[in-house]
């Protein structure tokens, strides 16, 4: 039963409610009990939660102390933090699973565990490095990295070292090493942390889950502190994160999820939308709400996106079953551009054709900082900043250096902070935004930006974005917003890293883009083996290149366009294709010449071709390459393939590469049944390029021999 609301009910309604679509609406309203919130790309549903929960704190449904809201990342607490302070109600608590647990440990740990909380571990990779050590194994940086993805997988998939090997079967080779291995490496890493007396970010949940699981006094005290509960990207929480949920509510309902399946791109670190898709089975008297209407996006625009998810083919019963109907957006604004689609003869040329197309939008009006370039991998962005930079537009590579530890950005909230004093016995009426300017004057900002590019413009584009900051937080809190409160806005956004925009173009991997957006979006490097990534062997791995793909172009309000290259480099051999994913979505009139030639052969060999085994229809890129579908057995001889993925791991140790670099799994396995018994034979199979032929042909037809393969 739904709590009295006060009686100025229609004056608030108006003031919280009144902005809100019908879906969004309901959402904001029905206060009490479970709710699921399916919201698609640009629905709007940071706004429809965030008015929920005003609309909750100031009827006197929820107390603002007792609720809780949790989302993924720092920038979208700091965010829904903003917004909740622009609603006036700015005591409610908004953070991340870790920010959350970490404060409850660091109150409970004297009374429940005793002595001093451990250190937090910042970064895993020196600690994995010596337990390496400690076991006499080899890593370079790049099998840090890699060791320490899968230890978090682990981790948050609730996973020990003892019981690692067991669940971990099928997840390849981390860093170049067998599962055993990793079990191994693991442990030492565990061994290391105790000598060091410091824990990790996951060791901050699990420590936090078992607290609440073993101590009945500290469960009830964080459940009577906390009442209801709204968890934002429900799609992304991994079993650990649900575990904590579940131990916070200890049995109660009220809870409200959002989330959106056909977003779900972080699997790989054990995201899982298995518990948003399950949520009304869970609790079966939740209300479900579809959020559809797409407010960010041109109907083109929109209209893509859905295309590119209605297109996806049966990738087999496991696949299917793991594949969530998509919501069905329905474009809200006018009319905008069609998608553009252009096929370039290298990536050096791509690159400067997407820069050319940047200026234009640049001198027709469109802000630098309203456009992004959205590639696949992070080793995609060299060619674009060196054809931006060519072209005289300044660029952010997001991941890059941290906006708040820039040292102009150091010294302008050092400079902000001594002039709070001065500016309040003055008692000035001056505007927040000329105050602004007038204190970072002397650290080089002008109103014009300066012509040069490097670092004097990086300088200025940071400075910029302060006083931009500064504009729009006085028309967002008012005319009464002083120089102290928003030196006290800096702080928090420093502690969050939520960073303000720089004037600059945005150059992003897709899964950094998540949660942006810009007027302008270019998805660049669009060819099989990018896009989706040719480690992506499996049906449920080609689903999430599919998503991540459907999440890039969500990220574009009215101008996208899509590109690829036939060659890597200037004069090289065309064998790229565009991506499977464009099939049936690019029109026929934007291929180039050379494409139109082989337009015909192109869409025959894109339609999937059948196992040759059992007749199935073949789904992803890699049954392709084998003729075989994943359900049917292998038909090479083991020794065979055994010697064939010990000579691909020795070259890749050797030449400091991960080992699909080399040649992928599914590479491998077809070289291991099809048997080549010359280079001829072997250049034939998919995969084996001119380049792979050249520098690995004659030692893997050495192994065949060697294996009485060839």
């Amino acid at each position: 039963m739904t709590e009295a609301i006060p009686s100025d009910t229609v004056s608030l309604e108006d003031r919280i409610l009144g902005g809100l679509d019908a879906e969004q609406r309901e959402v904001a309203s029905n206060l009490n009990g479970p709710m699921c919130v399916l919201a698609g790309a640009g629905t709007g549903k940071t706004r429809a939660i965030t008015h929920r929960i005003a609309y909750g704190v100031h009827s006197g449904v929820y107390s603002p102390q007792r609720l809780l809201a949790v989302t993924f990342t720092s920038r979208a607490a700091a965010e829904m933090r903003s917004r909740l302070r622009d609603l006036g109600v700015g005591n409610v608590q908004a953070r991340t699973f870790h920010a959350a647990a970490l404060r409850q440990l660091q109150f409970f740990w004297p009374q429940a565990i005793g002595g001093v909380l451990p250190n937090l571990l910042d970064h895993k990779a020196n600690i994995i490095a010596e337990a390496a050590r400690r076991l006499r194994l080899s890593t370079d940086r790049a099998s840090l990295r890699d060791l320490a993805a899968e230890i978090e997988w682990a981790k948050v998939s609730m996973l020990t070292p003892a019981n690692y090997l067991e669940n971990a079967q099928g997840r390849g080779t981390p860093g170049g090493f067998d599962l055993t291995a990793v079990a191994r490496v693991f442990q030492s890493y565990e061994d290391v942390k105790t000598d060091r007396n410091v824990i990790d970010f996951e060791d901050v949940l699990l420590i936090t889950v078992g607290i609440l699981q073993e101590d009945p006094k500290v469960a009830a005290t964080v459940r009577e502190q906390y009442r209801h509960f709204v968890v934002d990207e429900y799609q992304d929480v991994s079993p650990l994160q649900q575990r904590l949920l579940e131990l916070w509510l200890g049995g109660r309902d009220e809870l409200c999820v959002v989330g959106d399946a056909s977003q779900t791109i972080y699997s790989f670190t054990g995201a899982s939308p298995k518990h948003l898709l399950g949520f009304k089975g869970q609790y079966p008297s939740a209300s479900v709400v579809k959020l559809v209407r797409d407010y960010r996006s041109t109907p083109q625009v929109v209209k893509l996106a859905n295309d590119l998810l209605g297109s996806r083919r049966s990738g087999g019963t496991v696949a299917d079953a793991a594949w969530a109907k998509p919501l069905q957006l329905v474009a809200q604004r006018p009319t905008g551009p069609e998608p553009r689609f252009m096929e370039c003869p290298d990536d050096e040329a791509e690159a400067a054709v997407v820069a050319g197309r940047i200026r234009e939008l640049i001198d027709a009006g469109t802000k630098a900082s309203e456009i992004a370039v959205l590639f696949r991998t992070n080793g995609q962005s060299e060619a674009y900043e060196q054809a931006l930079a060519s072209a005289g537009i300044g660029y952010q590579l997001r991941g890059g250096e941290r906006f708040f530890a820039r040292k102009e950005v150091r010294d302008a909230i050092l400079q902000l902070r001594a002039a709070t004093r001065a500016v309040a016995e003055e008692s000035t009426k001056e505007p927040l935004g000329q105050l602004v300017r007038d204190i970072v004057a002397s650290l080089g900002y002008t109103d014009a930006a300066p012509h040069s590019g490097g670092a004097l413009r990086e300088r200025w584009e940071s400075l910029a974005a302060l006083v931009a900051l500064a504009d729009e937080l006085a028309i967002s809190r008012g005319p009464e917003f002083t120089l102290m409160e928003f030196v006290n806005e800096l702080q928090e956004r420093s502690v969050a890293q939520h960073a303000p925009t720089v004037q600059g173009v945005t150059l992003a991997s897709l899964h950094a883009a998540k949660g942006l957006e810009w007027d302008a979006v270019f998805l660049v490097g669009l060819s099989e083996g990018l896009m989706p990534i040719s480690f992506a062997d499996t049906p449920e791995s080609v689903d999430e290149e599919r998503r991540l793909l459907y999440v890039g172009i969500t990220r574009a309000r009215e101008h996208l366009t899509l590109s690829w290259s036939t060659a890597r480099t200037p004069g090289g051999r065309a064998n790229r294709k565009p991506s499977r994913f464009l099939d049936g979505l690019r029109p026929d009139s934007v291929l180039g010449a050379s494409a139109r030639s082989r337009a015909i052969p192109r869409r025959k060999a894109a339609a999937p071709a059948s196992c040759r085994v059992c007749g199935t229809m073949l789904a992803t890129g890699a049954e392709r390459k084998v003729g075989r579908c994943s359900q049917c057995p292998p038909t090479y001889e083991e020794q065979t393939f055994e010697a064939l993925r010990q000579w691909r791991k020795d070259e890749a140790l050797s030449n400091e590469v991960p080992a699909y670099v080399v040649f992928t799994d599914a590479t491998l396995t077809a070289i291991a049944e099809a048997r080549p018994a010359s280079l001829e034979e072997l250049a034939k199979l998919a995969g084996v390029g001119p380049s792979k032929l050249e520098k690995y042909g004659e030692a893997v037809l050495a192994v065949l021999v060697e294996n009485g393969s060839a």
